[in-house]
């Protein structure tokens, strides 16, 4: 901007100056000697002293303009002067970053090159000027705490991907990363900086060294005697890694931390200072004089209650001020240096914003008297100066800084014409304006006062058996409970002084809602909300520029402020309409998703890509909510899914060129395919829509046009006359009452959106300090033990430990304070509130998008994963500083997630995988926990037993696994000695994490095994087919297992050193898991079912049993073969397989056997009996194990077994004796048998008798079976197994087979095994007694 002149060349807004001969029209004008005492008044001649003031010459307007220059270029340096290069430093000015010539690697730099962000793995900027002599500094605004090397090179520094700023002999850097300095080679130096602190970087050429600072406080002299003299010259730089990002302040804007003899690179615009001080004074000066007139004279007045009344005197003086002062406010430095401080000045003395009217009034002149785009530029340069010194303010214990920089902030919000053309032009567009509603976390405690604040510091000292926290222990002493409470008082003196910030930040976001202000224009509340929109459009999108994403620590922080104000608006709309949703019961209409108001970009709906749903639910529409799809869009959208490549393209164009539907293409810093195409789309299609009236008559057709986020007003968005804006498309099962104002409902629908983007997985992040406290505290508990048992002879343990006390004692100091900061900003009891009340909106969407039937499938995924989320993050992050039980109607909540979660992880309407994954683990992780099963049992009996049928579908097609873990959770705490939490051998290792769903007591659910047990009992189809499924399903899972087992023992015999691949270890344990898992639903369906095995009227029942005995037979045998390589794995205890072991898999067997052969009638125990001991892979000594009975004593038994028939395992493999080995024979003697008696914790007495009747049941059993078995003739044997008699015909081809195999083969086939003739029945086979 040209700085302007005198009145002479007045290029801006007439005023018309009065003259004496207009004097007696000019009502208001007072009279010549008035008015002279008037201008000498607020115009002081600097060269005349107070005794002259009789003697000056009478000031008039029209000599106000050559006394106004004559006083403001007053003691102006000569241009000669002024333009004379400073000894000791080269290069032009502005000092910018070097984005020429002067850089390595890939950066972003900003429009004004002093902002850069790392795009390469270490990249390295430097700036345009360099200095050699003299004593210099610039400033370093830390965007990003990463690593970075900051500090002076030369121009002989070469840099590449791996070396940067520090790592060449001439140049130096200060890390505050790694808190090191480097030249070559790197010592520690200095103190970890964060995100919002400044570096100042000091160089003294007289000295020749090197000093940093951060935030003001000198880190010492990090170099000494560095190279000087003549041709070495250093310049500012930095290296940085991928998307660190800073900015540089070189003296383009005051320092925030000067040092006394050090000089800025770039000279401050000291003549324009001096002019615009001179003239703040003039305009000071008016502010605070009145003009009597009755009296005729002047009357001193307190400039705060100055009031624009139109006189025009004070009008005309003003604007000659304003004729010089208006061109200097579109100066970033004075702007800064001088508005923004006399405004702050302004509010300095306390009080609401609102008692400080000045500011509002001074905006208003503004407006008035200087040109439009000079205020634009003025009020852009103020935003950016206060959201700068916003965010790099020091933290201080009453956040003094960023409660004077918001105060102003939300002042100028005040003013409806600056804050129109704020939002419109400069809140979103310009400024990452989000900065305003965060509140940084302190990384150094002392720093931030919390200190003095929290003065005591405490952590739990009391742990239970699981290592989790125990709340106000019985035991807890006196002094510990007298800490505990100090420090909780801290804690709420500081949650006072956060509130105030928040309380002001809530304030701001009020003022950007309004939607009354419509006197000028649109109401601010619809261009926030076409601005919030793109907002989330740039951050939704995962091809965007990284530049363009919102850090998440600022999304949670503008969440939970926005989720006040939009609930403070609704409640407000709400009293004025009566019988409108309060917002406690806010939710989203589902019109929104399929009327095409909305713009949800490309982002992913339950039912698949939108051109796809628009294509198939057209007819669904049209009937339901009155909405015809124009087959033309149709067209277009099919298309514009194909042509992606050729619009990204498009969307790339020069600025200028026409884009598609004649709307401008974007400027190319602005381009990415996602945007590109998003403005494609949104110009081209369009939605032909009936007006909804009900009952229908001939319906009314209108055309609407989607428009682009940025082209909407107000009534496409409230819409008017008969026109439902927002919610056109009403369908019938939608209650037809007033909700809220629908821009209001966009806004919540956006919020759901940011949560989902990346609030929730930075709540999950922030929960690390609570986990460390916790790390530390049981650290220093057990050091404290060891302490206490250390004998006297061993002072120096005694010393070492000691030292290790004081570390950890020091660090939970430091963690106990920082806790209580996170815990006041984060995980507060409102900020529980907040995601509760979005967990409930998502709840009650879902709900009602729901009851659309098929439409449902346009409601967008995140919906569903918010609702997922928001409970988990209740649940495991806000605990255990507030407690989900004291939430308003929360068991209600829980319920109603339950039914959600029940009936649409199985629903047809959603296709997505990833969505479906998500909901089988969210019930999968609820049934795990005692408050949500009890909820999934009080949802209605109809959808109970739905989700039960849903879970029975036979496990193929489909993943599997998580619906095997529910019923297994169902059953955990009912099985045979499956009451444990954690496996038997694993009790003396530390989980990982306590809180894991699989590590939580057992809780069965006795009413929906019931349900279980009457679905499998009635359909009989069902149950066979799922019956059939788990059984394959299993051969699948052990059989991969034994594979991997032996994989494993060969690499562990091999001389060589050898690493088996984790990732294999890991396949390994989760077969074994999901063998285990398997095992355990045969058995809760054996116990809860018996006659779908044992009711030989059932047309598969024998079939299944068959294939059971088979099974277990071949697990048995898999697991206690002596010295086998079942034992030889898991006494390697290799690390990713400490799951495997022989407890659980061989009581799940264990389990199944007690159920079938001791728990049931008699005939269905003999029918077991004779089923289990015909399989050919029965051998006894296996049961025998299992009481550690095993060994030599059973030879005999096996002998006899082994003498009916060869032994021949279901997978097809012989089960060889093992091979003897001298190390075998002396590792089997010394180590114990398994033995069920070992774990008498685990496995109940009454359980071990049951085993030990089986074990003598079958015991006899086989010897009467042994001795009544004829050898069989091999003419006789299945000639499709050989291992039972032939004892089924087919028909019509008379072929022969066993029972088993004709059985087995029916299921997936319907030819004969031999000629291929189509089977028609099967008949029972005896063999004719006379052959």
């Amino acid at each position: 901007m040209s700085s302007k002149g005198g009145s002479t060349v007045l290029t801006r807004r007439n005023y018309r100056l009065a003259s004496d001969t207009d004097k007696p029209r000019a009502t208001g004008i007072v009279n010549e000697k008035l008015l002279s005492d008037f201008l000498h008044h607020v115009f002081p001649s600097t060269k005349q002293g107070p005794a002259l003031a009789s003697l000056r010459k009478p000031l008039g307007f029209q000599d106000l303009s050559a006394h106004l220059e004559r006083l403001v270029s007053e003691g102006e340096p000569s241009e000669d002067r002024a333009d004379q290069p400073v000894e000791g430093r080269l290069g032009p000015q502005p000092v910018v970053l070097d984005h020429t010539s002067g850089f390595e690697g890939l950066l972003f730099v900003d429009d004004d090159l002093l902002g850069v962000i790392g795009h390469s793995n270490f990249s390295s900027i430097r700036a345009t000027t360099c200095v050699y002599k003299g004593k210099w500094a610039y400033e370093v605004l830390i965007s990003s705490q990463g690593l970075m090397q900051i500090g002076w090179c030369t121009l002989n520094c070469r840099f590449n991907q791996e070396e940067g700023v520090g790592d060449t002999p001439d140049s130096y850097a200060y890390d505050g990363n790694r808190v090191r300095k480097w030249n070559v080679t790197t010592t520690n130096y200095g103190k970890s900086w964060a995100a919002g602190d400044i570096v100042s970087c000091l160089i003294d050429l007289d000295e020749g060294t090197i000093t940093f600072c951060l935030n003001g406080q000198s880190l010492g002299t990090a170099f000494t005697n560095i190279k000087m003299g003549p041709g070495v010259a250093y310049f500012p730089a930095i290296s940085l890694s991928f998307k660190e990002s800073v900015a540089f302040n070189f003296g383009s804007r005051p320092l925030r931390y000067p040092v006394d003899g050090y000089l800025p690179l770039q000279n401050p615009p000291t003549a324009d200072l001096v002019k615009a001080h001179k003239l703040l004074g003039y305009m000071k000066n008016v502010l605070g004089t009145a003009i009597d007139t009755q009296e005729e004279k002047l009357v001193e007045k307190d400039c705060a209650v100055w009031r624009l009344h139109g006189d025009p005197t004070v009008l005309i003086t003003l604007a000659h001020i304003f004729n010089h002062f208006a061109p200097l406010m579109c100066k970033v430095y004075l702007v800064e240096d001088v508005l923004m401080n006399f405004l702050l000045g302004i509010l300095e003395g306390g009080g609401s914003v609102d008692e400080h009217p000045l500011i509002q009034q001074l905006l208003d002149l503004f407006w008035l008297l200087m040109e439009d785009y000079e205020v634009n530029e003025c009020l852009k340069q103020l935003m950016m100066s206060l959201l700068r010194a916003y965010r790099f303010s020091p933290i201080i214990p009453d956040l003094g800084f960023q409660i004077h920089y918001l105060r102003l902030t939300t002042a100028i919000l005040h003013h409806e014409k600056s804050r129109k053309y704020l939002l419109n032009n400069v809140l979103f567009d310009v400024l990452r304006s989000v900065v305003f509603f965060y509140i940084k976390t302190p990384l150094r405690v002392k720093e931030a006062g919390l200190e003095e604040l929290i003065l005591t510091t405490w952590w739990p000292t009391h742990f239970d058996k699981e290592g989790k926290d125990e709340r106000e222990p019985a035991d807890e002493s006196a002094d510990e409970r007298l800490r505990r409470r100090a420090y909780e008082r801290g804690c709420q003196r500081l949650k006072k002084r956060i509130e105030v910030v928040e309380e002001l930040q809530v304030q701001i976001l009020k003022l950007l809602l309004n939607n009354k202000d419509k006197s000028t224009g649109e109401a601010s509340r619809y261009i926030f909300l076409n601005k919030f929109r793109k907002f989330l459009q740039e951050n939704a999108s995962n091809r965007g520029h990284p530049t363009a994403l919102c850090p998440p620590e600022y999304m949670v922080c503008f969440l939970h402020r926005l989720i006040t104000a939009v609930r403070a608006s609704w409640d407000d709309s709400n009293r004025t309409s009566p019988g409108s949703v309060s917002s406690d019961e806010a939710y989203v209409p589902p019109q929104l998703f399929y009327n095409g108001k909305v713009d949800y970009f490309d982002l992913q709906r339950l039912g698949g890509l939108l051109s796809h749903l628009k294509k198939t639910l057209k007819d669904d529409l049209a009937s339901k909510a009155n909405i015809i799809i124009d087959p033309a869009e149709i067209q277009a959208t099919s298309m514009d899914d194909l042509d992606e490549d050729e619009e990204s393209g498009a969307a790339q164009r020069p600025f200028g060129a026409a884009a598609m539907g004649g709307a401008l293409a974007r400027p190319s810093w602005l381009s990415s395919p996602t945007l590109g195409r998003a403005n494609r789309f949104l110009s081209t299609a369009a939605v032909s829509l009936m007006t909804p009236r009900r009952p229908l008559t001939q319906p009314e057709k209108v055309k609407v046009r989607t428009l682009a986020v940025e082209q909407r007003t107000e009534e496409d968005i409230e819409g008017s006359h008969g026109n439902d804006g927002l919610l056109l498309g009403r369908p019938l099962e939608e209650p037809d009452q007033p909700i809220a104002d629908k821009s209001l409902l966009e806004i919540v629908d956006g919020i759901v959106m940011m949560y989902n983007l990346s609030v929730h997985q930075q709540l999950g992040k922030m929960v690390v300090v609570s986990d460390d406290v916790h790390e530390y505290a049981v650290a220093l508990k057990d050091t404290e033990e060891k302490i206490a048992r250390c004998p006297a002879r061993r002072p120096d343990i005694l010393e070492e430990l000691q030292k290790s006390q004081k570390v950890f004692a020091e660090k939970l100091n430091h963690l106990s304070r920082r806790l209580a900061w996170i815990n006041a900003t984060i995980y507060s009891k409102d900020k529980m509130l907040d995601v509760y009340w979005l967990l409930c909106v998502c709840i009650r969407t879902i709900e009602h998008a729901d009851n659309t039937g098929s439409l449902f499938a346009f409601a967008p995924e995140f919906y569903l994963n918010v609702a997922m989320n928001a409970y988990s993050a209740l649940k495991n992050y806000f605990s255990p500083a507030n407690s989900m039980e004291e939430l308003p109607g929360y068991e209600d909540t829980l319920t109603q997630l339950a039914a959600i979660l029940a009936k649409h992880f199985a629903d047809p309407r959603i296709v997505g995988t990833d969505i479906k994954d998500s909901l089988m683990q969210a019930l999968a992780s609820y049934v795990c926990y005692p408050q949500s099963l009890r909820a999934v049992e009080r949802i209605p009996e109809e959808q109970r037993v739905a989700m039960m049928r849903n879970l029975l579908a036979p496990y193929e097609q489909r993943p599997w696994a998580q619906t095997n873990w529910i019923l297994v959770r169902l059953w955990r705490g009912c099985g045979f000695g499956y009451r444990y939490t954690r496996l038997p051998h694993l009790l003396k290792t530390k989980p990982e994490d306590a809180n894991l769903p699989s590590l939580q007591k057992p809780c069965p659910s006795l009413l929906l095994q019931r349900h279980m047990a009457e679905l499998l009992s009635l359909d009989k189809d069902m149950a066979a087919s799922f019956l059939n499924s788990v059984l394959n399903q299993l051969n699948w899972a052990f059989s991969e297992f034994i594979g991997m087992i032996q994989e494993i023992q060969q690499a562990a015999e091999r001389p060589e050193r050898n690493f088996v691949d984790t990732r294999q270890l890991k396949v390994c344990a989760t077969c074994f898991d999901l063998s285990v898992s398997l095992l355990r639903v045969l058995e809760m369906t054996v116990t809860l079912v018996p006659e779908i095995f044992l009711d030989w009227s059932r047309p598969s029942a024998e079939l299944l049993l068959r294939r059971l005995a088979q099974l277990l037979n071949q697990v048995l045998n898999r697991v206690t073969a002596e010295k086998n390589l079942f034992d030889r794995v898991v006494n390697l205890r290799l690390p990713g397989l400490e799951s495997v072991d022989h407890y659980p898999i061989l009581v799940a067997v264990t389990g199944i056997l007690v159920r079938i052969l001791v728990d049931g009638d008699r005939q269905g125990v003999s029918r077991a009996a004779s089923v289990l001991l015909s399989d050919p892979c029965f051998q006894l000594h296996s049961i025998q194990h299992l009481l550690g009975e095993g060994g030599d004593s059973s030879s005999s038994a096996v002998a006899v077994t082994s003498s009916i028939r060869p032994v021949v395992g279901s997978l097809g493999s012989t089960v060889a004796p093992p091979i003897p080995s001298a190390a075998g024979n002396t590792a089997s003697s010394e180590r114990k048998h398994f033995s069920l008696h070992a774990y008498t914790d685990y496995i109940s007495e009454e359980e071990k008798q049951k085993v030990e009747l089986m074990l003598a049941f079958l015991t006899e059993e086989s010897k009467q079976a042994a001795a009544s078995t004829a050898p069989t003739s091999e003419e006789d044997l299945c000639p499709i197994c050989y291992a039972h008699s032939i004892s089924a015909i087919f028909k019509p081809c008379s072929h022969k087979s066993c029972k088993a195999c004709i059985n087995q083969h029916l299921m997936n086939n319907k030819d004969c095994f031999f000629c291929k003739a189509t089977i028609t029945g099967v008949e029972d086979y005896s063999k004719p007694a006379s052959s």
